[in-house]
């Protein structure tokens, strides 16, 4: 019926699609006010005003009927809440759970990492790590693997929520011989990169504005125009050795700071994103994995600037780069015409610079230690 259902919960998991697939709007409350929602069935109510139900003899409740005190939840948290609960419970807390204490561990100084395990896994982000960083340099031939308006959060980005079979994350357990009801979480399996590399980009409501007509992680492969999952597009742009892009608009990035959403970025081989503004923290984390933040300047965007996303790009950047620098960035799409225009290098800090000199801060305390 192509209704706008929500939901109402005193948790912070208010991303779209986060609760259910189908649940598109979700609105924050005191466990108190979910409760009464939960009674009334509805958000479409004036709690103030509407009668919430009717008791068992058919008179009208109303919220301040079932409100309760300050000395109610007092007295309640006082009888439950006592120091006898948390001796009681402490005092087992390494004898409760029979499964935990039967796992087998190793007295070995390193990581003894299990090949076969859907749940842990070798990153691979010091593969051909060499002893000095590189220079900061131009990126040629970008190629652009997501276009994105306002407000992306870091949840779009990353999911942490249910992994669907038909997804490359699902593919890739279904191939390990993991069944759908096992699949559990993106954000219990965050320990393996192969299903959250899969999982970037993944959200079901996300839209991409080069994979017009869908919903979810979907892209243009520009080299033959197929529509395809963000995923297969950028393992198939890095056996071309093609570095990506993504484009975006207002926010970028806001919402929980989610690590995986710049770890996952990095992965699909994303060199850089250009964005009307950034959220704080993701910024920073983009920064952090070796991913270039550049902003629009004030006034220009995307659309302004009449990019449409199937372009390949060049953007300028070298070793003599400092914080807010203005960088030249050239767009050329297929009849070879040329748009140029700048953008400020987000780097906030003369240690940005250098962490992204690194490739990011993992490969630069690497190194330092070496040293």
């Amino acid at each position: 019926n192509d209704l706008l259902v929500t939901s109402v919960l005193s948790g912070n998991r208010n991303f779209e699609g986060r609760i259910h697939p189908l649940v598109k709007a979700n609105y924050l409350a005191s466990p108190p006010l979910v409760v009464a929602y939960a009674l009334a069935g509805t958000v479409d109510i004036d709690l103030k005003n509407d009668e919430i139900g009717k008791d068992a003899n058919g008179n009208a409740v109303y919220f301040n009927d079932i409100w309760p005190s300050a000395k109610e939840i007092e007295d309640v948290v006082q009888s439950v809440v006592t120091s006898e609960l948390f001796k009681k419970e402490y005092a087992q807390v390494f004898n409760s759970n029979e499964r935990w204490n039967e796992i087998q561990t190793s007295n070995e100084a390193l990581y003894t990492w299990d090949n076969d395990s859907t749940y842990i896994q070798n990153p691979p982000f010091f593969e051909g790590l060499s002893k000095e960083p590189g220079e900061v340099e131009t990126l040629s031939g970008l190629r652009v693997v997501g276009k994105f308006g306002d407000s992306v959060t870091t949840d779009h980005i990353s999911p942490a929520g249910s992994i669907g079979k038909h997804t490359p994350a699902g593919r890739y357990l279904l191939e390990n011989g993991v069944q759908p009801v096992d699949f559990n979480s993106y954000g219990s399996r965050r320990g393996n990169h192969e299903v959250m590399m899969r999982g970037t980009f993944a959200n079901i409501r996300i839209k991409n504005q080069i994979a017009p007509g869908t919903e979810g992680g979907y892209t243009t492969y520009w080299p033959t125009g197929e529509v395809t999952s963000i995923y297969d597009a950028a393992m198939k742009y890095k056996e071309d050795g093609t570095g990506l892009l993504v484009v975006a608009g207002k926010d970028y990035g806001m919402g929980s700071s989610r690590d995986w959403a710049a770890k996952g970025t990095n992965l699909l081989g994303i060199k850089a994103v250009i964005a009307e503004s950034f959220e704080r923290i993701h910024r920073s984390n983009l920064v952090l994995m070796g991913v270039l933040p550049l902003q629009f300047k004030d006034g220009e965007s995307a659309e302004t600037l009449g990019l449409v996303g199937n372009e390949s790009f060049e953007i300028q950047i070298d070793k003599t780069v400092r914080p807010r620098d203005l960088v030249k960035v050239v767009a050329t799409d297929a009849d070879g015409n040329e748009k140029q225009f700048e953008v400020v290098a987000r780097f906030d800090s003369e240690v940005e610079i250098d962490y992204y000199r690194h490739g990011g801060i993992l490969q630069m305390v690497l190194r330092e230690k070496i040293e």
